[in-house]
């Protein structure tokens, strides 16, 4: 029997830092910690699949909150459903335990949960409609909303050093990107601004 972890942040190492959970899941007996940058209401959290594929019966999965699970009462029912069958326990740090490893869940356990998932899901729309009312507002006051359209100031140096070559025909735009170490679609933002 295993004790895995699973963390989760919704946007990438640069904007959220994960090490929080990834301690305290292991304070909380956690052998093994699986984690993603994914939004959690994302249809498909390939590391948490990986988790639940891989455990096995009597394992116990770890995590710090409901919502690091899922933010959508389905996709947590379907959890529970996983739990249920392949006889796991699964562990709310602080806050609620499911034990399944005799194949049957605690009534009010399921329920508490699920509630937590209602929860998890209504702050998540609440948050969607404060950021798009947001957004409405700095549009109404004038201010320019998203990304700063990309000028000729943004091309970086190596995609000027390597042009020369592409207008040459030494090279197509795949390997000008591999060069560049750019995507495609960036090189042909830049070649439009320089045309």
């Amino acid at each position: 029997m295993k004790n895995w972890g699973y963390a989760r942040c919704s946007t990438n190492e640069d904007k959220q830092d994960i090490n929080r959970q990834i301690r305290e899941l292991k304070a909380a007996g956690a052998e093994e910690v699986v984690f993603e940058y994914e939004h959690g209401d994302a249809k498909v959290k390939k590391n948490l699949h990986m988790l639940l594929d891989a455990a096995t019966e009597g394992d116990t999965i770890i995590t710090m909150e409901v919502s690091r699970l899922s933010r959508s009462t389905q996709q947590l029912c379907e959890i529970i459903d996983t739990i249920r069958q392949k006889h796991l326990r699964l562990i709310i740090v602080g806050s609620i335990t499911i034990d399944c490893r005799n194949g049957k869940v605690d009534p009010m356990s399921e329920a508490f949960l699920q509630m937590a998932g209602v929860f998890s899901q209504l702050e998540l729309a609440m948050i969607r409609a404060r950021v798009r009312s947001g957004m409405q507002n700095a549009k109404a006051k004038g201010v320019k909303v998203g990304r700063k359209p990309t000028t000729k100031d943004d091309i970086p140096a190596i995609f000027y050093k390597h042009y020369p070559a592409f207008v040459a025909k030494q090279m197509n735009v795949s390997e000008l990107a591999r060069v560049c170490d750019l995507s495609r679609p960036t090189v042909y933002k830049y070649l439009k601004l320089i045309a």
